[in-house]
C-alpha cells in the first residue's frame, strides 16, 4: 500500500461563520492523506503511476482561494471533491485535518482542527 502525506499546507482562507472572518480572511494548515490503490509507482518510478505531490497543493490552493464556506468542515468536503474529481479512481481512502489558527473565540489556544477521513 502506497500513502501520499502532504502536510502542514498553508493558506490564507475567507471562510467562516462571521462576516469579518470573510472579509479579513485567516490563516489555515491543511494536512492531506491519500491512500493509492495501487502502489505500481514504487517499481515503475514513473510519475503516471502515482499522484503529483505539486498537482494535489495546487488544487488544494485553487480551492482555498476560491471557497467562503461558513464551516471549516465545508472547506475539508470542498478540497477533498476537488482531489476525487481528478484522481477518484487512483485513491482508495482521504484523509483531510484542516487548522484554523486563529479563531473568534474567547480563550487561549493555538487552533482548532477538523478531520474528515472518506
Amino acid at each position: 500500500m502506497l500513502t501520499i502525506k502532504v502536510n502542514n499546507m498553508k493558506f490564507h482562507a475567507h471562510i467562516g461563520v462571521y462576516a469579518e472572518e470573510k472579509k479579513i480572511g485567516q490563516n489555515i494548515e491543511v494536512d492531506l492523506e491519500l491512500v493509492m490503490r495501487s502502489d505500481q509507482a514504487k517499481n515503475s518510478d514513473d510519475l503516471y503511476d502515482t499522484i503529483s505531490y505539486g498537482d494535489v497543493y495546487r488544487k488544494t490552493a485553487a480551492v482555498v482561494a476560491k471557497s467562503r464556506a461558513d464551516l471549516v468542515e465545508r472547506l475539508a468536503q470542498e478540497i477533498l471533491d476537488a482531489i476525487r474529481s481528478e484522481y477518484g479512481l487512483a485513491i482508495d481512502q482521504y484523509a483531510i485535518n484542516i487548522r484554523k489558527l486563529a479563531v473568534p473565540v474567547d480563550g487561549i489556544f493555538d487552533s482548532v482542527e477538523i478531520s474528515l477521513t472518506m
